[in-house]
This record gives structure tokens, sequence and C-alpha cells, in this order.
């Protein structure tokens, strides 16, 4: 714990270096909310200033934990006070490692387009789309996405991953408990037929439209840069898109 420039612990019983898991989920929690937040503030609003913030932030927070050390991490300390009173659940520093890296290079791509240019598109989307999935899947079931391509890449292999689904050779057996089975299925199916009855009879989907306010024209600017690309008007984003280039 005293070397300031690592990744990862040394634990006794482990073979490589390990990460609290549930600091790295706590941690991804609160960088998912926080990019959530930033994302539709862009998307309904318009608004890229809490995005920029955010790329900005998480590009600082992941260069820490890649090149000094987790440990110094903003997000993971958080993550550690969050979790402080709970018992270690240790998982390989490598694959994580490895995990980050595709998250920090995602990060750089969106410095250079969205901070350094304003670039405003499609791949802005894209790259979005990917680390909110990353920290959802991380956070919200534990499961990290980009380690599941981590054997792909490197000569030693996975060890320790959360709920030893990495473990070479295990066959790991699922309690009673565990299985989900028709009934599980039928209910889960009820509830989402249930759910849509009421949604589509207490609360059709046409009484919740309401007038559009009368809307300020659209800027004209010159060079036509108000005209929506056609990218935008085949996804029906041609509204959005002008929003979001300060078209309207």
């Amino acid at each position: 714990m005293s070397k300031l420039i690592g990744f990862g612990e040394t634990v006794e019983g482990y073979s490589v270096p390990v990460l609290n898991e549930r600091e790295v989920r706590a941690s991804a929690g609160i960088l998912f909310f926080f990019a959530l937040v930033s994302f539709l503030n862009s998307w309904l609003m318009g608004n890229f200033r809490l995005t920029k913030i955010f790329v900005i932030a998480f590009l600082i927070d992941f260069t820490i934990r890649i090149f000094i050390n987790p440990k110094y991490s903003p997000s993971m300390i958080l993550g550690r006070l969050a979790v402080k009173n709970q018992v270690p659940e240790w998982s390989g520093a490598p694959q994580k490692r490895f995990a980050w890296a595709v998250g920090w290079t995602l990060a750089v791509v969106m410095f250079y387009l969205i901070v350094l240019n304003n670039v405003i598109g499609p791949i802005n989307l894209i790259v979005c789309a990917t680390c909110l999935t990353l920290m959802f899947f991380e956070s919200a079931f534990g499961i990290c996405l980009a380690c599941k391509i981590y054997n792909a890449f490197s000569r030693r292999q996975a060890q320790h991953c959360p709920g030893g689904t990495c473990e070479i050779g295990e066959v790991f057996t699922r309690h009673a408990s565990q299985k989900v089975g028709a009934g599980g299925t039928a209910i889960v199916v009820m509830f989402l037929a249930l759910i849509a009855l009421v949604g589509e009879r207490w609360f059709p989907a046409a009484a919740a439209v309401m007038p559009a306010a009368a809307a300020p024209a659209a800027v004209t600017a010159a060079g036509g840069k108000c005209t929506p690309p056609d990218w935008a008007v085949a996804m029906g984003h041609a509204e959005m898109w002008k929003l979001h280039n300060n078209c309207k």
C-alpha cells in the first residue's frame, strides 16, 4: 500500500495483483450516474457543456488509475468510502487494467472530438453509448464486458473474475435459488404485459402528446449550416440536430 506508482494490491493467496471489486463497481456506478446526466443534458437540451466537463474529468480519472495507481483515482476513492464497511471481494487486476485502457481510449477520442474540435455527430453517440453500456454492466451486474476479450489479447489468462466466471477448468454448478425456470420467465412476461396494458389503457400515447409550443424560427446560417445532414434526417434526428447546433 506504500507504493505511489502501481496497479493492484498484493494479497496473500492470490497469484496476481488484485483490486477490490466492490470499490470498482461503486466507482463505475458513480461515473455512470454523471455520464448519464451529461449525456441526457446534451441529447435533450442541446447543451454540451456538462458533457465536455465530464469527458475531461473522466479522462483525468482514468489516466490516474491506469498510469499512476487506481487507489488515487477520485472515483475509486469515492467508491472506497461508499463500501468501506463491506468485506472486500478481490478480483484480478490485469484484466481490469485492459478494460480501463479501453475506457481511457474512448475518453481520448471524445476529448479530441467534442472538447477540442466541438464535433457533433453519430460518432459521439456511438462512443457515449459504448461508455454508458460498459459502466452500466459493471455497476449493475458486476460484468466487465471488456474483460471478456482480455484473454484474446494476453498470453496470461484472466484470473479471479467476479463470481469465478473466468476460472479455467472449474465447472460452476448453479444453486437452486439461481435458476429462473419457466415459472420465473412467465412472471416477467406477465408483468411486462400488465404494464403495457396499464400504459395503453390509462395513459395512451396520443393523450401524452402536448401541443407544440411556438418555437422560434430556425436560424438560417450562411452556407446552409442549419440544414440537417442526411444521416440526421434518416434517423429522424433532424430537429434534434438543429437544437444541438443552435439552429433553434
